[in-house]
Protein backbone atom coordinates (compact mmCIF):
# COMPACT_ATOMS: atom_id res chain seq x y z
CA UNK A 1 0.00 0.00 0.00
CA UNK A 2 1.39 3.23 -0.20
CA UNK A 3 1.71 5.14 2.60
CA UNK A 4 3.05 8.75 3.80
CA UNK A 5 6.41 8.94 1.54
CA UNK A 6 4.76 7.38 -1.40
CA UNK A 7 1.79 9.96 -0.83
CA UNK A 8 3.64 12.92 -0.62
CA UNK A 9 5.94 11.93 -3.50
CA UNK A 10 2.65 11.56 -5.54
CA UNK A 11 0.92 15.08 -4.06
CA UNK A 12 4.65 17.02 -4.96
CA UNK A 13 4.56 15.87 -8.60
CA UNK A 14 1.31 16.49 -9.17
CA UNK A 15 1.36 19.84 -7.65
CA UNK A 16 2.78 21.77 -10.77
CA UNK A 17 0.59 20.24 -13.20
CA UNK A 18 -3.20 19.88 -11.85
CA UNK A 19 -3.36 23.26 -9.68
CA UNK A 20 -4.95 25.87 -11.94
CA UNK A 21 -6.30 23.56 -14.41
CA UNK A 22 -10.14 22.62 -14.93
CA UNK A 23 -11.40 19.43 -15.08
CA UNK A 24 -13.43 19.01 -18.41
CA UNK A 25 -14.34 15.52 -17.89
CA UNK A 26 -14.70 12.31 -16.04
CA UNK A 27 -14.40 8.88 -17.53
CA UNK A 28 -15.60 6.04 -15.37
CA UNK A 29 -14.14 2.07 -16.16
CA UNK A 30 -15.74 1.08 -12.81
CA UNK A 31 -18.41 2.81 -10.81
CA UNK A 32 -17.28 0.92 -7.70
CA UNK A 33 -13.92 3.81 -7.45
CA UNK A 34 -16.43 6.58 -6.35
CA UNK A 35 -18.06 6.21 -2.62
CA UNK A 36 -19.68 9.22 -2.99
CA UNK A 37 -21.90 11.04 -3.97
CA UNK A 38 -23.89 9.12 -6.81
CA UNK A 39 -21.69 8.46 -9.76
CA UNK A 40 -23.79 10.71 -11.93
CA UNK A 41 -23.55 13.62 -9.55
CA UNK A 42 -20.08 12.67 -8.71
CA UNK A 43 -19.06 13.31 -12.91
CA UNK A 44 -21.51 16.20 -13.20
CA UNK A 45 -20.52 18.31 -10.15
CA UNK A 46 -16.50 17.80 -11.14
CA UNK A 47 -16.91 19.36 -14.61
CA UNK A 48 -16.04 22.77 -14.66
CA UNK A 49 -14.33 22.98 -11.80
CA UNK A 50 -10.64 24.12 -11.21
CA UNK A 51 -8.38 22.79 -8.81
CA UNK A 52 -7.14 25.11 -6.56
CA UNK A 53 -5.32 23.34 -4.26
CA UNK A 54 -4.14 19.98 -3.65
CA UNK A 55 -2.79 18.41 -0.12
CA UNK A 56 -1.80 15.15 1.80
CA UNK A 57 -3.24 13.88 5.14
CA UNK A 58 -2.41 10.74 5.99
CA UNK A 59 -2.80 8.59 2.97
CA UNK A 60 -5.13 10.75 1.26
CA UNK A 61 -4.88 12.76 -1.57
CA UNK A 62 -7.18 16.36 -1.22
CA UNK A 63 -7.81 18.19 -4.10
CA UNK A 64 -9.16 21.79 -3.51
CA UNK A 65 -11.73 22.82 -6.06
CA UNK A 66 -13.71 26.54 -7.07
CA UNK A 67 -16.67 24.95 -5.52
CA UNK A 68 -15.32 24.62 -2.30
CA UNK A 69 -15.80 21.01 -2.05
CA UNK A 70 -13.04 18.34 -2.14
CA UNK A 71 -12.36 15.74 -4.47
CA UNK A 72 -10.25 13.16 -2.26
CA UNK A 73 -8.73 9.97 -3.56
CA UNK A 74 -7.44 7.25 -1.23
CA UNK A 75 -4.92 4.68 -3.53
CA UNK A 76 -5.47 1.54 -0.88
CA UNK A 77 -3.36 -1.36 -1.43
CA UNK A 78 -2.24 -1.06 -5.27
CA UNK A 79 -3.35 2.88 -6.73
CA UNK A 80 -1.02 4.82 -8.64
CA UNK A 81 -2.26 7.84 -10.16
CA UNK A 82 -0.27 8.88 -13.71
CA UNK A 83 -0.25 11.78 -15.79
CA UNK A 84 -0.83 10.71 -19.29
CA UNK A 85 -2.85 11.49 -22.26
CA UNK A 86 -2.46 8.18 -24.27
CA UNK A 87 -4.74 5.03 -24.42
CA UNK A 88 -5.34 3.72 -20.84
CA UNK A 89 -4.07 0.32 -20.26
CA UNK A 90 -6.75 -2.24 -18.61
CA UNK A 91 -5.84 -1.51 -14.66
CA UNK A 92 -7.09 2.09 -15.47
CA UNK A 93 -10.45 2.49 -13.48
CA UNK A 94 -10.68 6.57 -13.82
CA UNK A 95 -9.75 9.26 -15.99
CA UNK A 96 -9.56 13.10 -14.86
CA UNK A 97 -9.83 14.76 -17.74
CA UNK A 98 -7.63 18.42 -17.57
CA UNK A 99 -7.74 21.33 -19.77
CA UNK A 100 -4.10 21.22 -20.68
CA UNK A 101 -4.52 18.03 -22.43
CA UNK A 102 -3.73 15.58 -19.92
CA UNK A 103 -5.56 13.45 -17.49
CA UNK A 104 -5.46 11.83 -14.39
CA UNK A 105 -5.15 7.77 -14.66
CA UNK A 106 -6.39 6.49 -11.37
CA UNK A 107 -4.70 2.72 -11.80
CA UNK A 108 -5.60 0.21 -9.35
CA UNK A 109 -5.32 -3.40 -10.86
CA UNK A 110 -6.79 -4.58 -7.97
CA UNK A 111 -9.94 -2.26 -7.46
CA UNK A 112 -9.20 -1.51 -3.81
CA UNK A 113 -8.99 2.73 -4.83
CA UNK A 114 -11.89 5.04 -3.76
CA UNK A 115 -12.78 8.38 -4.73
CA UNK A 116 -15.32 10.89 -3.29
CA UNK A 117 -16.54 14.12 -3.80
CA UNK A 118 -17.32 16.06 0.01
CA UNK A 119 -18.69 19.32 1.26
CA UNK A 120 -15.56 18.93 4.22
CA UNK A 121 -12.52 16.66 3.77
CA UNK A 122 -12.12 15.75 7.38
CA UNK A 123 -15.88 13.85 6.84
CA UNK A 124 -14.27 11.29 4.71
CA UNK A 125 -11.13 10.26 6.39
CA UNK A 126 -12.00 10.43 9.88
CA UNK A 127 -9.98 10.48 13.01
CA UNK A 128 -6.81 10.70 11.73
CA UNK A 129 -3.91 10.83 14.09
CA UNK A 130 -1.32 13.61 13.87
CA UNK A 131 0.70 13.99 11.20
CA UNK A 132 4.52 12.64 12.07
CA UNK A 133 6.54 14.93 9.79
CA UNK A 134 4.47 17.94 11.49
CA UNK A 135 6.28 20.23 14.49
CA UNK A 136 3.77 19.28 16.91
CA UNK A 137 4.43 15.14 16.69
CA UNK A 138 7.02 15.64 19.21
CA UNK A 139 8.51 13.03 21.50
CA UNK A 140 6.48 14.02 24.33
CA UNK A 141 3.13 13.88 22.04
CA UNK A 142 4.50 10.14 20.92
CA UNK A 143 5.18 9.28 24.71
CA UNK A 144 1.44 10.25 25.78
CA UNK A 145 -0.04 8.06 22.83
CA UNK A 146 2.03 5.35 23.86
CA UNK A 147 0.77 5.57 27.38
CA UNK A 148 -1.36 2.88 28.38
CA UNK A 149 -1.19 0.97 24.86
CA UNK A 150 -1.06 -2.85 25.43
CA UNK A 151 -1.48 -3.40 21.55
CA UNK A 152 2.09 -4.28 19.76
CA UNK A 153 4.00 -1.64 19.07
CA UNK A 154 3.90 -2.70 15.32
CA UNK A 155 0.30 -2.52 15.54
CA UNK A 156 0.00 0.71 16.81
CA UNK A 157 1.88 2.49 14.39
CA UNK A 158 0.01 1.42 11.57
CA UNK A 159 -3.39 2.82 13.43
CA UNK A 160 -4.16 5.61 11.19
CA UNK A 161 -5.99 7.04 14.26
CA UNK A 162 -3.20 6.95 16.42
CA UNK A 163 -0.71 8.71 13.71
CA UNK A 164 -1.32 8.87 10.01
CA UNK A 165 0.52 8.13 7.16
CA UNK A 166 2.86 4.94 8.57
CA UNK A 167 2.14 1.14 7.15
CA UNK A 168 3.90 -1.79 7.13
CA UNK A 169 6.90 -0.73 5.72
CA UNK A 170 8.36 2.33 7.34
CA UNK A 171 6.94 0.71 10.76
CA UNK A 172 9.12 -2.02 10.12
CA UNK A 173 11.96 0.02 9.38
CA UNK A 174 11.48 2.70 12.45
CA UNK A 175 11.43 -0.07 14.59
CA UNK A 176 14.43 -1.93 13.13
CA UNK A 177 16.54 1.22 13.80
CA UNK A 178 15.59 1.87 16.78
CA UNK A 179 16.03 -2.36 17.70
CA UNK A 180 12.64 -2.76 19.31
CA UNK A 181 11.12 -6.27 18.71
CA UNK A 182 7.37 -5.05 16.82
CA UNK A 183 5.39 -7.27 19.45
CA UNK A 184 6.39 -5.20 22.20
CA UNK A 185 3.64 -3.19 23.77
CA UNK A 186 3.16 0.13 23.12
CA UNK A 187 3.49 1.37 26.93
CA UNK A 188 6.38 -1.10 27.83
CA UNK A 189 8.87 1.75 25.57
CA UNK A 190 11.17 3.47 28.08
CA UNK A 191 11.55 7.28 27.57
CA UNK A 192 14.80 7.21 25.89
CA UNK A 193 13.36 4.17 23.62
CA UNK A 194 10.49 6.89 22.62
CA UNK A 195 12.86 9.18 21.91
CA UNK A 196 14.47 7.02 19.35
CA UNK A 197 11.55 5.91 17.76
CA UNK A 198 10.06 9.43 16.97
CA UNK A 199 13.78 10.35 15.94
CA UNK A 200 13.72 7.29 13.61
CA UNK A 201 9.97 7.64 12.83
CA UNK A 202 10.89 11.12 10.89
CA UNK A 203 13.98 10.12 9.72
CA UNK A 204 13.09 7.00 7.64
CA UNK A 205 9.78 8.72 6.36
CA UNK A 206 12.27 11.83 5.43
CA UNK A 207 14.76 9.57 3.56
CA UNK A 208 11.80 7.79 1.49
CA UNK A 209 10.14 11.19 0.20
CA UNK A 210 14.16 12.05 -0.85
CA UNK A 211 13.94 8.78 -2.66
CA UNK A 212 10.26 9.04 -4.23
CA UNK A 213 8.87 6.49 -2.70
CA UNK A 214 9.11 2.35 -2.44
CA UNK A 215 8.23 0.49 -5.49
CA UNK A 216 8.12 -2.70 -4.19
CA UNK A 217 4.87 -3.54 -5.82
CA UNK A 218 2.46 -1.93 -8.14
CA UNK A 219 3.44 1.93 -7.11
CA UNK A 220 4.09 4.34 -9.82
CA UNK A 221 5.17 7.93 -9.70
CA UNK A 222 2.81 10.55 -11.87
CA UNK A 223 5.05 10.42 -14.60
CA UNK A 224 5.17 6.59 -14.53
CA UNK A 225 8.33 6.19 -12.79
CA UNK A 226 9.38 3.83 -9.90
CA UNK A 227 10.58 5.34 -6.86
CA UNK A 228 13.82 4.27 -5.40
CA UNK A 229 13.39 4.34 -1.41
CA UNK A 230 13.21 0.26 -1.36
CA UNK A 231 16.61 -0.41 -1.59
CA UNK A 232 17.33 1.61 1.19
CA UNK A 233 15.12 -1.13 3.05
CA UNK A 234 17.27 -2.73 5.99
CA UNK A 235 14.36 -5.15 7.44
CA UNK A 236 11.02 -4.35 5.15
CA UNK A 237 9.98 -6.35 2.38
CA UNK A 238 13.30 -8.85 2.74
CA UNK A 239 12.48 -11.86 2.14
CA UNK A 240 12.75 -14.39 5.67
CA UNK A 241 16.33 -16.00 5.69
CA UNK A 242 17.94 -12.72 4.14
CA UNK A 243 20.97 -11.55 6.07
CA UNK A 244 20.02 -8.74 8.61
CA UNK A 245 22.50 -6.04 7.46
CA UNK A 246 23.73 -5.10 10.86
CA UNK A 247 24.69 -8.19 11.93
CA UNK A 248 24.42 -11.16 9.28
CA UNK A 249 21.31 -12.96 11.14
CA UNK A 250 18.64 -13.89 9.17
CA UNK A 251 15.66 -11.59 9.43
CA UNK A 252 11.91 -12.95 10.40
CA UNK A 253 8.97 -12.69 9.04
CA UNK A 254 5.97 -12.79 11.83
CA UNK A 255 2.37 -12.18 11.26
CA UNK A 256 1.29 -8.84 14.00
CA UNK A 257 -2.80 -8.19 12.87
CA UNK A 258 -2.99 -9.62 9.68
CA UNK A 259 0.23 -7.97 8.90
CA UNK A 260 3.53 -9.24 7.56
CA UNK A 261 6.34 -7.77 9.88
CA UNK A 262 9.79 -8.13 9.14
CA UNK A 263 12.51 -8.14 12.30
CA UNK A 264 15.85 -9.20 13.16
CA UNK A 265 15.90 -11.21 15.78
CA UNK A 266 19.22 -10.28 17.28
CA UNK A 267 18.91 -6.51 16.80
CA UNK A 268 15.49 -6.89 17.79
CA UNK A 269 15.60 -8.91 20.78
CA UNK A 270 12.37 -9.81 22.25
CA UNK A 271 11.59 -9.10 26.29
CA UNK A 272 9.68 -11.81 27.41
CA UNK A 273 7.55 -9.71 29.69
CA UNK A 274 6.54 -7.59 27.03
CA UNK A 275 5.68 -9.74 24.12
CA UNK A 276 1.86 -9.76 23.94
Amino acid sequence: MPELPEVETIKNELLPHVVGQCITGVTLFWDGIVRQPSVEEFCSRLIGQRIVGLSRRGKYLIFNLTSSKALIMHLKMTGSLLLASAEPEKFVRAIIHLDNETGLYFRDPRKLGRMWLAEEASSIMGKLGPEPLEADFTPEILAQRLHGRSAPIKAVLCDQSFVAGIGNMYADEALFATKIHPLRSGKSLSRDEVEHLHSAIQRVLWAAIGNKGASVDTYFRPGGELGTAHFQFQVAHRLSGKLCPVCGTPIERIPIRHRGSYFCPKCQPSQACDII
